[in-house]
């Protein structure tokens, strides 16, 4: 008796795990799940990539309780993957970017990474060097501001 019960459980879990997401469509886990239409790149602008940030206002100085708020919420959620020079570790390095992208670009891949990384053809081309897609973190608009204060630091920013 326990050895049918086994063998049923087995077998519904085997059933169970092996289904795809949608019927005819193979799971593919580094798609989103909530993309309901393909990646357009002709609406994609690139300058400021695509979100809801279109106008960013930086302060001639650096404001360094932000930018300190920032190094906190950064060795929580950014670390891991990125170092705060030019070195690559998971993600490339953060040395220079506020210098190589606008402020509306950056705060718009911190908060919302996945549509730029489908249709920007430079986040593409770093994508295939780091090999591992950037997970949205969820952060709020004011950790994303501060951690960009904090790359304006590491960028000498005074």
């Amino acid at each position: 008796m326990n050895k049918l019960f086994l063998l049923l459980l087995s077998s519904m879990l085997f059933v169970a795990c092996g289904k795809k997401e949608k019927e005819g469509e193979e799971y593919n886990p580094s798609k989103s799940t909530t993309e309901t239409t393909p990646a357009d790149p002709s609406s994609y602008d690139p300058k400021r990539g695509e979100g809801k940030f279109t106008t960013v206002d930086l302060g001639a100085n650096l404001d360094q309780a932000m930018a300190t708020k920032g190094e906190e919420v950064a060795g929580v959620k950014c670390t891991s993957c990125h170092k705060p020079t030019d070195e690559k570790l998971v993600g490339p390095g953060w040395k220079g970017v506020t210098e190589r992208r606008k402020p509306e670009w950056i705060m718009n891949f911190i908060t919302n990474p996945d549509p730029m990384i489908d249709k920007d053809p430079e986040v593409q081309a770093q994508l295939e060097i780091c090999l591992v897609r950037m997970p949205n973190q969820g952060l709020s608009d004011d950790d994303a501001r501060n951690i960009l204060e904090y790359m304006r630091k590491i960028d000498g920013v005074k």
